[in-house]
């Protein structure tokens, strides 16, 4: 069993082209929303300089900024530390812990952040924006740093060992640079959160371009001034995906075989074990049992409590199904260009592959509004229908999948495509019995992480939604914004319940990793 670190594409690598006509069909899609701000903003021409040399500007620029350099970072070293701790180590009950610590995948930031404002009216500002908002996204760092654990070869850190380095030196020199691709594509899809995050923001009264942008929409209706602030929310996008592409590099880290046959060493706590267990037990307590607290508070005490049975069955199958639809496009869509920008690297590729970053940069509500005047203006059959939410949820959780399935194919060699080749089958025989059965836990993982976002994606839901859907999230958001937290409570309990099953399949494919080994 060994690990292969190729620095490059090969010289025989070109691009198929009927994938690279789906990718390109796909990045498309994902930068409809930046043409419309585009030109949205060369239409207000030589306003643009007024519109953005304001102080109130540089105050969003600020409070935007801080925002994803704080939470990026703290989710990046709280994600990395547990999944060390969990991984790495013999605390008992890993299987407990890895559950708790995906656990907050199911619920929405938007309603942690109820909880913890219903604690004080005065919790708001900087703070609680990280605090909450780090709660919510860490396991999106936590998930693939376990998966790179588990995966990891022992034998390399071994053959440092033997070489006199110390316990520090290999994991700094030998480990962590083998965890770097999970935690930097972690750490870029809570940035991109970050920067078009909205409802635990409005709660917690932290104002950031995005909130700003639904601001000025829902206050003013001129498109002019929202616009201009999504186009530099585009400019902190490209930004994130150019330090991301630098600090990632080129390197592939790719092995043949399925692992390693036997686990990695676990390092003994000793005296220290009873403190790990208390820090994950509050980081849980934190994530989730303050959230469900509150929401059980409510539902007790509220005069406006109240069970509609229909309209919350009504609810959750919209949101069910919705949910399941737009995993199964997103993650469809991303195939190709995941395929591409790991099998045939180039600088078109990963044009094309960061591109369909942008929109999950952007507001739920800028994304809707650019479908919505292309519908109107060239396809008007398609506006208010569920292919054109499908399409939005595509665009705004593209990244959730691609990073899902570049990660499974960088685990799996190139070379046994070209064993196939060489057996006489096709590219399609190859993608689908080769490449697509080895990416099967990406691709389940993937679909996971997007039928998460969109059970509890709002904006663009409450804009582009068909006359009569209504789901959880939009249901919870209305009641909760009009002060009707016993109302709004039933909503932020189904909307967890049905988001569990994903976050379980996600700890159920961390442990099947984890057997074969």
């Amino acid at each position: 069993m060994t690990a292969s670190l190729a620095a490059g594409p090969r010289g025989w690598l070109r691009h198929p082209p009927l994938r690279l006509t789906c990718a390109l069909a796909v990045a498309a899609l994902t930068l409809v929303p930046l043409g419309y701000v585009a030109v949205e903003i060369a239409a207000t021409g030589g306003d643009l300089g007024d519109l953005l040399w304001r102080p109130r500007v540089g105050e969003l620029l600020r409070h935007t900024v801080l925002l994803v350099a704080l939470g990026t970072t703290a989710c990046m070293v709280l994600g990395t530390a547990a999944a060390l701790i969990v991984e790495r180590t013999d605390l008992p009950g890993r299987p407990l812990w890895t559950g708790l610590m995906a656990a907050p995948l199911a619920v929405p930031a938007y309603v942690n952040s109820f909880g913890w404002y219903s604690l004080s009216p005065s919790f708001g500002g900087l703070g609680p924006a990280v605090l909450v908002t780090t709660l919510s996204y860490y396991p999106l760092v936590y998930l693939p740093v376990a998966a790179a654990l588990r995966g990891a070869d022992p034998s390399l850190a071994e053959v440092s060992r033997s070489l006199g380095r110390g316990r520090w030196v290999t994991f700094a020199r030998v480990e962590l640079p083998l965890l770097r691709p999970a935690v930097l594509g972690g750490g870029l899809l809570v940035g991109l959160h970050l920067l078009a995050e909205f409802g635990a923001l409005q709660n917690l009264r932290y104002d950031t371009f995005t909130t700003a942008i639904y601001d000025q929409y829902q206050s003013t209706f001129d498109g002019s001034g929202a616009t201009a602030l999504a186009g530099v929310l585009v400019l902190l996008c490209l930004v994130l995906l150019g330090g991301d592409l630098w600090l990632t590099g080129r390197t592939r880290y790719a092995r043949t075989g399925a692992g390693a046959s036997r686990r990695a060493p676990r390092h003994r706590l000793g005296h220290a074990a009873p403190l790990a267990a208390v820090a994950l037990a509050a980081l849980a307590a934190a994530a989730v049992g303050l959230p469900l607290g509150c929401i059980s508070y409510w539902l007790a005490t509220s005069r406006s409590s109240a069970f509609p049975a229909g309209d919350l069955l009504g609810a959750a199958t919209s949101t069910a199904t919705l949910a399941l639809l737009g995993a199964v496009v997103t993650t469809v869509l991303a195939l190709p260009v995941a395929w591409l920008a790991e099998r045939r690297r180039s600088a078109l590729t990963r044009l094309v592959e960061r591109s369909t970053y942008i929109g999950n940069s952007l507001p739920g509500i800028v994304v809707a509004l650019a479908l919505v005047t292309v519908a109107i203006r060239y396809t008007p059959g398609l506006y208010q229908t569920t292919v054109m939410l499908l399409a939005a949820y595509a665009v705004l959780f593209m990244p959730r999948a691609t990073v899902s399935l570049r990660s499974a194919l960088s685990q799996t060699p190139p070379a046994l495509d070209d064993v196939a080749r060489s057996l006489g089958v096709g590219p399609a025989g190859v993608l689908a019995r080769v490449t697509v059965p080895l990416m099967a836990r990406g691709i389940g993982a993937g679909a996971a992480l997007v039928f998460l976002a969109v059970t509890t994606e709002l904006t663009a839901t409450l804009l582009l939604a068909p006359i009569g859907t209504r789901t959880l999230a939009t249901e919870f958001w209305s009641e909760s914004t009009a002060v009707q937290y016993g109302a709004a409570a039933p909503y932020a309990l189904l909307m967890i319940a049905i988001s569990a099953p994903a976050a379980f399949l996600l700890t159920r494919r961390s442990r099947h990793s984890e057997g074969g080994q």
